[in-house]
């Protein structure tokens, strides 16, 4: 079983991990939607597509485009649909 903590809080678990560029993305319905926070934020990636991110918030603490995900990936990263990483501080174990 794979876990994802910030500030010692595990945000995201689950055993169905597909690792992509050392990136463990963790299917979405496995981080918990309460400490997930809107973010603006999209960066582009050329052979993945356009990523969308989520802050993290955890006991009154705040972590800014701490999660990244893909809502359309291009063809050759469709295996991360529906998935979500963690980085900026983020534990993945």
């Amino acid at each position: 079983m794979a876990t994802a903590s910030w500030n010692g809080t595990v945000i995201a678990e689950s055993d169905d991990i597909v690792t992509v560029e050392g990136n463990a993305y963790f299917p979405r319905e496995a981080v918990r939607e309460d400490v997930l926070r809107p973010s603006g934020t999209h960066t582009f990636c050329p052979w993945k597509g356009t990523a969308s991110y989520y802050s993290l918030e955890v006991d009154g603490q705040t972590n800014p485009d701490a999660v990244w995900f893909y809502p359309e990936p291009s063809d050759a990263a469709r295996e991360i649909t529906g998935r979500v990483a963690f980085w900026r501080g983020v534990e993945v174990r």
